[in-house]
């Protein structure tokens, strides 16, 4: 079961030796756009959805346990008893379970799983086999074991007609730009999918090298891990060092392969995400053009993957924290601040900034010098703009209500999409409400006569398969360890089994929440959404990974935000129409779930023009649109304020970017869902970055 959950979930991997085709389900990737998917208009409403992987550790197992992996956080208790004594023996056992695992598959294995241990304060971050995970469970020295979340790539929309090369976007007049000097002195960070172009054009030097100081590939295998080159403590996946690339640019330039053939990557995506967004934030016409570049290609699979590369992978919230950790160790070798652009998100989660990665980031940004940036996500859109558009699929992800008191209940509609698709991947939704209050958490199929299930507070369903071939899981669980709040999550999986493969059942499915005790009767639902991925065609029907979406009466538009970009300290970003001079309307909203004012502001994302990576034609520029193309600015422009006051926190930087943004037309200062405090004023904001700290005695 697990071998075939890490086909299709992306916080499962199974050791890559180990392949389908050995225990006889060959699956072919025949991968296609969306459009190509859904042979339907909206007005039909696609009719079906899926659910992503249990992650609890009472599904965990399963046969071929021992050859399949998760990455969790593991809190450790400070004093268990014993003191530091205590503490030391808890995170030796963890790591003993990691080491083991290790050694307990094959050599070609071990460097693309990876299973590096990060401890930071009594938090602890590995990969674990998941038979392992009672065993921690049940530790006595851990106070709990928080999932992984699966990262979400929002693919931006592609203009290709915009394909001239963008206007310089350097800052402010020759007196603010001596101040900055256009990044001179820091280090542009970025995190991100598709391939990094580091041949292209706009990364040259006036020597004709690369700016790019470094490229870990958490994918590949083509060269050694960091760790090999000494640059970080991670073994698994392959490092460009800039050594490395600057011969490739000699060789291109000989005449013989091009750079980027010689010095491969996993992803190499013609009009790549990476490039563009490394072309926004640092490009030789991007914000930072004088900075230098350290870049991590997360193994995010996008639709050119095939079953190998997402079986053998993990693309999961801890790979982010891997990917900080990588960037920040560069930057404190060479001694410079360092501004991290991620253009990826989570979507799962209690959107108030408890989660694992979440925890973990905040805790790297409480030191000066270092900010990062997060996309905010595309998931804004509600209804479609004309007939032919499909954006709501992808937007409706939040429901929320109050239940007014006892005995009162509130159904809400998730949609799972049919006509012709058999989704394959898991779905999840996730149900979070107050401590105060005590709900009972009922879910009915689509099929005519289904009965409910029902599941009060403390009960769970596990593992229920129902006439369809769909199985069920719901839990309804109180006080959650990290935020005290009671949540329910409810699973519904695909029937897996070798020889009997069936989608989620399609159609509607209600959730309905009863109030058993209502103090204050407030509750947010979000649905653990996936990117749309055709698997293979079986006959007239296409198996899919899809994502599921409330209806257009059940969702609420808003706290569609990340769940990653909820942090404390790290500054999310809005999407800018700026030749509208508005929010673009796929462009998330917030507040977080704790009612914080996320995003932070707003920036320049739609019809952006930038590099165009691992072009196969002559045009080396390229349009897109999407909240990954504001944050890389934010990103640069933060670099820029570092380069002038290197003494910054992420925390400072946003409170400068928010109180020197100007409001849109029509806008008060007040912060608004869509925009967060206004639209972005670099110029501004490094002069207030430069100055804000020069006191005056009176």
């Amino acid at each position: 079961m697990n071998l075939l959950r890490s086909e299709i979930a992306s916080t499962v991997a199974s050791a890559p030796s180990l392949t389908l085709d050995s225990i006889g389900v060959p699956l072919n990737l025949d991968l296609t756009t969306l459009r190509e998917a859904l042979p339907m208009s909206p007005a039909e409403a696609p009719q079906r959805s899926l659910p992503k992987l249990s992650k609890r550790p009472k599904l965990a197992a399963q046969p071929a346990a021992e050859r399949s992996f998760v990455n969790v956080f593991v809190e450790v208790f400070r004093d268990s008893g014993e003191g530091d004594e205590g503490e030391k023996a808890t995170l030796d056992r963890i790591r003993a379970i990691a080491r083991s695992a290790k050694n307990d598959v094959a050599a070609e294995d071990r460097a693309v799983l990876g299973n590096e241990v990060l401890v930071r304060r009594n938090f602890v971050s590995a990969t674990i086999p998941i038979a392992a995970l009672t065993d921690l469970e049940q530790d006595p020295g851990i106070a709990f074991v928080h999932p992984s979340q699966p990262l979400t790539f929002d693919e931006p929309i592609d203009h290709p007609a915009l394909n001239g090369a963008p206007n310089p976007r350097g800052i402010g007049d020759s007196k603010l730009r001596a101040a900055h000097g256009d990044g001179d002195g820091v280090i542009i960070g970025l995190i991100d999918v598709g391939g990094f172009d580091f041949a292209h054009e706009d990364f040259r030097d006036a020597a004709g090298k690369t700016r790019f100081l470094s490229i870990w590939d958490q994918g590949g295998d083509f060269r050694k891990p960091p760790s090999a080159n000494g640059a970080s403590k991670f073994d698994y996946g392959s490092e460009l060092t800039k050594p490395l690339m600057d011969a490739a640019i000699a060789t291109e330039a000989a005449g013989k392969f091009p750079a980027t053939m010689v010095e491969r990557q996993s992803q190499r995506t013609e009009g790549s995400h990476a490039t563009h967004v490394a072309s926004i934030a640092a490009g030789n016409r991007g914000v930072c053009p004088k900075a230098e570049i350290a870049a991590v290609l997360i193994s995010v699979p996008v639709l050119k993957d095939t079953l190998a590369e997402r079986r053998a992978t993990f693309s999961d919230s801890t790979r982010i924290v891997h990917a900080v950790e990588h960037l920040l160790e560069i930057a404190r070798s060479k001694k410079k601040p360092i501004s991290i652009n991620i253009s990826l998100g989570t979507n799962g989660g209690a959107h108030d900034g408890s989660s694992g990665v979440s925890r973990w980031l905040d805790a790297l940004l409480s030191d000066p010098g270092r900010a990062v940036t997060v996309a905010a996500g595309n998931a804004g859109q509600e209804k479609g703009v004309n007939a032919e558009d499909l954006g709501f699929i992808t937007g409706r992800v939040h429901s929320s209500g109050r239940i007014a008191s006892r005995g009162l209940s509130v159904d809400l509609e998730w949609t799972v999409v049919g006509n012709g698709i058999e989704d394959l991947s898991e779905n999840e939704l996730e149900i979070w409400y107050g401590a105060q209050d005590r709900l009972t958490v009922m879910l009915k199929p689509p099929s005519a006569g289904a009965d409910w299930i029902a599941v009060r507070p403390r009960e769970f369903v596990e593992n229920r398969r129902l006439p369809s071939g769909t199985t069920v899981s719901i839990y309804n669980e109180l006080y959650h360890p990290t935020n005290g709040s009671n949540y329910a999550a409810i699973y519904l999986t695909p029937n897996l089994q070798p020889g009997s493969i069936r989608g989620v059942e399609a159609g509607v499915w209600r959730v309905r929440l009863v109030g058993d005790e209502i103090r204050n009767g407030r509750f947010n639902c979000w649905i653990e959404r996936d990117d749309p991925v055709e698997i293979r065609s079986a006959g007239p029907v296409r198996l899919f990974r899809f994502p599921s979406f409330f209806s257009e009466v059940s969702n609420v538009d808003s706290h569609s935000i990340s769940s990653l970009a909820c942090g404390h300290r790290v500054i999310s970003v809005a999407n800018l129409d700026d030749a509208r001079q508005r929010i673009n309307v796929s462009s998330s909203q917030g507040p977080t779930r704790d009612d914080r004012s996320k995003p932070d502001i707003a920036a320049p994302g739609t019809d952006i023009i930038a590099a165009k990576g691992f072009t196969e034609d002559d045009k080396v520029w390229i349009g897109k649109t999407g909240t990954s193309m504001a944050s890389p600015y934010v990103a640069g422009v933060v670099g820029l304020m570092l380069s002038a006051n290197k003494d910054l926190t992420s925390a400072q930087c946003s409170g400068i970017l928010q109180r020197t943004a100007r409001p849109l037309p029509g806008a008060s200062f007040e912060w608004r869902n869509d925009a967060g405090f206004g639209v972005i004023d670099p110029a501004a904001a490094i002069d207030e970055a430069r100055t804000f700290n020069q006191r005056v005695e009176v």
